[in-house]
Parts: C-alpha cells; sequence; structure tokens
C-alpha cells in the first residue's frame, strides 16, 4: 500500500485531468462550437453543454477513485428556480454542483474571464464576474437585468457566500450578496451542504486522494423565503437563517 497509493493518486490524477482537457477538447468543444453559431439560445445550449461535460466528469471519478461514493439528495436535484447558498471546501465545488443542474448560472472570479476561449464560454454561459467594476461591470449589469427572467424559466443562480474555499472546514463570513440578490428578485435561498469534496481533492494538493473511503455528499438543508416587505425582515438576520442551516450539518 506505501507504493500502490501514491501511484494510484498519480495514475488517476493524470487520467481525470487528461479527460478534463483532451475529453473537452474532443468531445465538447465541437458542440460548443455548433451551438455558437448555430444555436437560437447560445446561453441555455452553452449551461447544458457544462452540465453534461461535468456529469461525466464526476462519473468517471466515481467510478474509477477505489473507495470513493458519491451521494445527492434527490431534494437537492429538485432544487429550481432558486438561489443556492454552499459552503466551499474544496475546487470541486462548483463543478460539481454544475453537474447536477441543467439550467446553472453561478459568479465567478473576474479573472476568468480574461483567458482566451475559456473565459468566452463563461460570458456565453451566462456566468456572472465576481467583481463588478471596470470592463466586468457592464457583464455584470447585464446579467442582473436578465436574472429575474432566468429565476423563473427554472434556472438557479449557486453563490458561495464565503467568497472563497475554507482551507480548515470551518464556515467562513458570509456575504450578503446573495441574499441582497433574492431579495431584490423575491426569490427563495435554497440552502445546501457539500460534505468531504476536499478529502478528494485537498486544498493545497495537486493530485486526487485515492484508495481510501471517502463519501461526497451534497445534501439540502433548508429552504428560505421570507416575507422581504415585512417591517420584520433584515438581511443579517437572513443570512443568520442561511448560516445556521449550513453549520448544524458540516
Amino acid at each position: 500500500m506505501k507504493y500502490i497509493k501514491p501511484a494510484c493518486d498519480f495514475i488517476l490524477t493524470t487520467f481525470f485531468w487528461s479527460y478534463f482537457t483532451l475529453g473537452y477538447i474532443v468531445f465538447f468543444a465541437p458542440g460548443h462550437i455548433r451551438a455558437f453559431w448555430f444555436s437560437k439560445d447560445k446561453e441555455k445550449e452553452f449551461q447544458r453543454l457544462n452540465h453534461r461535460f461535468y456529469k461525466i466528469f464526476f462519473w468517471i471519478i466515481e467510478k474509477f477513485t477505489p473507495g470513493l461514493k458519491i451521494e445527492i439528495d434527490p431534494d437537492v436535484l429538485s432544487i429550481s428556480s432558486s438561489i443556492i447558498v454552499s459552503n466551499h471546501i474544496s475546487y470541486l465545488d462548483p463543478i460539481l454542483l454544475i453537474s447536477l443542474y441543467e439550467k446553472q448560472k453561478t459568479i465567478v472570479k473576474s479573472i476568468f474571464f480574461k483567458i482566451p476561449i475559456f473565459g468566452h464560454v463563461l460570458k456565453i454561459s451566462g456566468y456572472l464576474p465576481a467583481k463588478a467594476s471596470g470592463k466586468s461591470n457592464e457583464l455584470f449589469l447585464k446579467r442582473i437585468e436578465s436574472m429575474n427572467d432566468y429565476l423563473k424559466s427554472g434556472g438557479n443562480l449557486f453563490v458561495f457566500p464565503e467568497g472563497t474555499r475554507s482551507k480548515n472546514g470551518v464556515l467562513g463570513k458570509f456575504d450578503k450578496g446573495a441574499f441582497m440578490l433574492a431579495r431584490r428578485f423575491d426569490a427563495p435561498v435554497s440552502v445546501i451542504v457539500i460534505k468531504n469534496t476536499h478529502l478528494l481533492f485537498t486544498p493545497g494538493k495537486f493530485f486526487f486522494n485515492t484508495c481510501v473511503p471517502n463519501t461526497i455528499k451534497v445534501e439540502k438543508a433548508g429552504i428560505l423565503h421570507p416575507d422581504y416587505k415585512s417591517s420584520d425582515f433584515s438581511i443579517s438576520g437572513f443570512i443568520k437563517e442561511a448560516r445556521k442551516l449550513i453549520k448544524e450539518r458540516v
């Protein structure tokens, strides 16, 4: 086991990232190109392709990683027309959520929108830049203007209110942005909890951690839809409720 596990970590990491890069180029880039030129609804089609790409990615990871199981709460899969907030413990978390929903948007670090090709995929997919400043401001405002219709059509916007992944599993301070958007669009906030992705892809390490018992879980902790017009409503109280739901389960 002393030599088997490191070898397995190396081989599977190479295999997984090969699919992530070469698999995209061979199997999904042509689909994005077709959608760009011929689809009447480029955003919807790009989101669908992103969803399928990452769904296959996690299927491969589960099938080939010794000791790993991935369990998704059926109530999580049924979420629609909602702003989703979650804890954040691994770089795998955002792509895991993309793999769960055909219609999904999320907030992405602004710098990624500057990367050739990848940045265009993010823009056409309808994702939002994290910082609404400079050139990103126009794109952010455009996304916000269409967000109400998007949510009503069944789409989900998922946000990690901590802003960045936790390096020690401790729940960080929540930013109010997602909750203000929920109030603006009179949308429910679905609270979910992600468990154990950090054990598979540990912060600060490049290799996947294989050959160990691990069950990744995504659970629904609750749904919040307060009366936003009530005199008793407060953003701080709203955040406190969501944070409590997550903290009780992590």
